[in-house]
């Protein structure tokens, strides 16, 4: 078996900030997986990773004489997985519009702006690849699909004890031991439902599939669930919430709307905080572009809110339509937000923004993550700092 590698392109990586900032692309989490769980899941071994040199202390690069370098972007499927894994040495695998999808080479040094040759086969067949950073939660429904049938092949649910829980198409859901359901509706008619290890969901929520939780994450009291919505690990979500993505250890605890949005890790919004989602005038959103700096259309009608990992709205805060919030945010006061919000920014629109300071910054992320009994260890606050020098410029 080869080494699996899953390599950053440059495009995809800043398409895809402010979530690249402090993770690989790989590590995004679209369906129930992240695309590396999803590989390592297909291939039964863990993949390392090609990425930013301030990001490979966290994420490190595994090498061999024989390499297999895959897209960070790219989401296994059956026949994606067999044209891969069956790739000679010194070739590689291209998209008909000459996108590079895998490599396999005896070279570990080799890079993804290396001008080195190798003979060309051509995927003619459809793919799934993430490549903006709307495409987290356009692309999740039909990956909670696919991640679903993966992960429960040939296994079988946890019972639902609960007699006053009511659930449809009972077949479509599947529940991990200790999780812990008590008078919720469970319709999973329109797609799966899958209930990670150790979760809760308490009285009351409604929760409508395709939707997935993780391990320890929690849906509060009378919650309102829509379809295509993800919750990753040791989340706690309450209000509502549709068509939406949370990467993991990040809270929206309180009633609001939260719609076509994607919040990264550690990240916290306040009571009665609501996005956007649709413009009035029905016209395509427009969201900030880390690769221009100008706002770019996103094709779409319904586009809400992305945020970077650790940041935090206040209560009440009202963000517009295709809204960006970097890493490091603390945004609070009366009124929508500006369109993009800089890493380590402080304040609010009405109020102005200033430098969120470094050294308090890092104070509160280390409060942050161990309150879930997490470290933030010097891996953690080196790419911290790293990334606050990074987007200097920006505030």
């Amino acid at each position: 078996m080869p080494s699996i590698i899953l390599f950053d392109n440059a495009d995809q990586r800043s398409q895809l900030l402010p979530f690249t900032y402090t993770r690989p692309v790989a590590s995004i989490r679209c369906g129930i997986d992240t695309i590396a769980e999803k590989w390592a899941n297909w291939l039964n071994v863990h993949p390392s990773f090609l990425t930013q040199e301030y990001l490979q202390s966290a994420f490190p690069l595994q090498t061999s004489a024989d390499n297999l370098y895959i897209n960070g972007g790219l989401c296994p499927d059956e026949h994606l997985y067999q044209a891969i894994l069956n790739l000679p040495l010194e070739t590689a695998l291209f998209s008909p519009n000459r996108e590079l999808l895998a490599l396999r080479t005896l070279r570990a040094d080799w890079q993804p702006d290396s001008s080195a040759t190798f003979l060309e086969y051509i995927y003619e067949s459809p793919f799934v690849m993430v490549r903006q950073v709307w495409d987290i939660f356009s692309l999740n429904g039909a990956q909670i699909q696919a991640d679903f049938t993966k992960l429960t092949k040939k296994r079988v649910s946890e019972p639902l004890t609960d007699p006053y829980t009511r659930c449809y198409a009972p077949e479509n859901i599947f529940i991990e031991p200790g999780a812990n359901i008590k008078a919720a509706i469970l319709n999973a008619e329109s797609g799966p439902i899958y209930i990670g290890k150790n979760a809760t969901i308490q009285e009351g929520a409604t929760i409508h599939g395709p939707f997935a939780m993780g391990e320890g994450s929690i849906v509060a009291q009378n919650s309102k669930i829509r379809v295509n919505t993800t919750i990753g690990p040791f989340c706690k979500i309450g209000g509502e919430v549709s068509g939406s993505v949370l990467f993991g250890y990040s809270n929206k605890g309180h009633d609001g709307y939260l719609g076509n949005s994607v919040l990264g890790e550690w990240c916290n919004l306040g009571a009665n905080t609501n996005n956007s989602n649709l413009k009035n005038d029905h016209s395509n959103v427009k969201i900030h572009s880390y690769t221009t700096g100008k706002l770019e259309d996103t094709g779409l009608q319904f586009c809400g809110l992305f945020m970077g990992d650790y940041s935090k709205a206040g209560i009440s805060t009202m963000f517009n339509t295709g809204t960006v919030v970097g890493v490091s945010v603390n945004v609070f006061g009366a009124g929508f937000q500006s369109k993009h919000i800089p890493s380590f920014s402080w304040g609010g629109n009405n109020e102005g923004f200033t430098e969120y300071k470094l050294p308090k910054a890092i104070t509160v992320a280390l409060d942050t993550v161990s309150r879930k009994q997490v470290a933030f260890d010097q891996i953690k606050e080196k790419i911290f700092r790293e990334v606050f020098e990074q987007t200097q410029n920006q505030r």
